[in-house]
């Protein structure tokens, strides 16, 4: 039917139905990994430059970004970086294979969360800009990718999967687009991924422009997008709910003095505060639910036990915490040390004040992979890392996460007391071979509620729906709007750790079997997470 049309519409109208791009942010996400060969490599690049061939590249046009990927993830360029295809093309040709591993999920997870953002480019999603990103690989991912791949294809970013050689079409489908016909495609050599280049071209062309077409209804402008177009209002109205009417945008004028966002109603602006805030008497500024500032340290085991593909998902558990904090200069700060037979701080407190910063360092952080000195790591933390030189603020709470998986080489207990004597609290996560003496030793006391040791997730499917009834209990039975506001701060964090461990238990890290619930024992306690059973934990 759509040939048909498309037919009719040529003899019709063949001058007023022209073939033209329309804007995109547009990433490639490469392969780069050690199973393509050199000369493979080249092929892709070559396949690239082609495609831009058909992208009009510019600030108001198509943005173009790019990342590679391996064991680790290596952007060349961002959606703000070059303004012309002529720069894109030799930053293509310019690249370096990697020849690592096949992390794709991380790569995934990479591109939602950094690349498309509007510091790095991408315009807001108020302008309906399409979001494009073109998967190219060759082999099995060595993560998961259908969870990552899902959430970012509900974040509004169209997915195109190409795979070459061996690749299961299972997984490309679990990573592209619906309807899957479009948007994932299998060539069986990078010799005929060329072949692909007029398939994309009507894509990335625009096909039809269904603005022309006259019968859209949109009562201000509109504006193709591939395959339909959407309504547009003109400055100083915003769209009604039926997606082609306009009405009066009264916060327009930006007079309106909100603190935080501003939301119409029929006839007048409101104020409204951000999740975790809520708004004050005077109508426009907002307060924050609970304070929850804290100098948080992660003491990361780095030991050859792990082994470099389970520490790339460890940086993603560490990634998925530092999302569910308020990181901020006034908020929570967050520092990392990695240990082996030596230690390293990745990163002090004092050295990033955005989540995003702190995640671009865990992404780039390099496995050390040799003993596992634990109590090296610990005298570390309790004699630099929770000082003014590194960061560490007065008057703040300090916690500290310590992550292993073995035995220690050296004694803890010392350092672990010195630690939790100055005020420090620790939590002890303890991972597969970990001794549970040690743990002991590390975590603050009560111990059932500072350390978490990991053999199977048995018990963890059912603690979500027993959070609501057993993460808050308030003085009294009419809490206050902060008491309610607090504990919703909690389980915001509570079930983005939960998500986390399960993560790790899928891909094989965790396995829980020792704790028969899990809960927060008061609102006020941030972070301080509660394992009861504790009879259950000793046998």
């Amino acid at each position: 039917t759509r040939v048909l049309l498309c037919l009719v519409l040529l003899v019709l109208r063949p001058m007023s139905i022209p073939c033209k791009a329309i804007p995109l942010d547009f990433v490639f996400v490469i392969d780069s990994s050690r199973s393509i060969r050199p000369n493979d490599y080249e092929k892709v690049k070559t396949f690239i430059i082609n495609l831009l061939q058909f992208l009009e590249v510019g600030s108001d046009a198509t943005r173009v970004g790019l990342l590679q990927y391996g064991s680790e993830i290596q952007p060349e360029f961002s959606l703000n970086t070059y303004t012309t295809r002529a720069e894109v093309v030799q930053a293509v040709r310019d690249m370096k294979h990697l020849a690592t591993g096949t992390m794709t999920g991380l790569a995934i997870q990479y591109t939602m969360e950094t690349e498309f953002t509007e510091e790095k480019g991408a315009r807001p999603l108020s302008m309906h800009i399409p979001r494009i990103a073109m998967i190219v690989t060759d082999g099995r991912p060595q993560d998961t990718v259908e969870e990552v791949a899902a959430q970012a294809r509900q974040a509004g970013i169209q997915i195109f999967a190409i795979g070459v050689g061996r690749v299961d079409m299972k997984t490309l489908k679990s990573i592209g687009s619906e309807p899957h016909s479009e948007h994932v495609h299998l060539v069986a050599s990078f010799s005929q991924i060329e072949t692909l280049i007029s398939v994309f071209q009507s894509k990335l062309c625009g096909g039809i422009d269904y603005c022309d077409l006259g019968n859209h209804g949109c009562e201000h402008d509109c504006v193709s997008v591939p395959e339909s177009y959407i309504c547009r209002c003109k400055k100083g109205y915003v769209l009604n709910l039926d997606g082609k009417t306009c009405r009066i945008d009264h916060c327009a004028d930006g007079s309106h003095g909100c603190e935080q966002e501003a939301m119409n109603t029929e006839d007048s602006c409101v104020c409204k505060c951000r999740q975790g805030y809520t708004l004050k008497p005077d109508g426009k500024t907002c307060k924050k639910c609970s304070d929850g500032v804290m100098d948080l340290v992660f003491i990361i085991d780095g030991s050859k036990s792990l082994g470099p593909a389970n520490f790339e998902r460890v940086k993603q558990f560490v990634s998925g915490i530092v999302d569910s904090l308020d990181i901020s200069k006034a908020g929570t700060h967050v520092g990392l040390l990695q240990y082996s037979t030596k230690v390293r701080s990745e990163f002090s407190l004092g050295k990033y004040t955005t989540a995003q910063d702190i995640k671009r360092a865990v992404s780039r952080m390099q496995y050390m992979g040799r003993g596992s000195m634990t109590g090296s790591a610990l005298r570390h933390m309790f004699e630099q890392s929770f000082t003014a030189k590194e960061g560490a603020r007065p008057n703040t709470q300090r916690v500290c996460i310590v992550f292993t998986d073995g035995r220690s080489q050296d004694d803890v207990s010392g350092w672990a007391t010195k630690a939790k004597d100055s005020g420090i609290t620790i939590y002890a996560l303890g991972i597969g071979k970990a001794i549970e003496q040690e743990l002991r030793e590390i975590a603050s006391e009560p111990d059932e509620k500072h350390m978490y040791y990991a053999e199977d997730f048995e018990k963890m499917g059912e603690m979500t729906k027993k959070l609501s009834y057993l993460l808050c209990s308030f003085p009294t039975d009419k809490p206050s709007k902060e008491d309610m506001c607090e504990c919703e701060n909690v389980i915001m964090f509570q079930q983005q750790v939960s998500e986390q461990l399960k993560n790790l238990m899928q891909n094989n890290i965790l396995y829980f079997k020792c704790f028969s619930n899990m809960f927060f024992t008061n609102c006020s306690q941030k972070v301080k997470i509660t394992y009861s059973d504790k009879k259950t934990f000793n046998t």
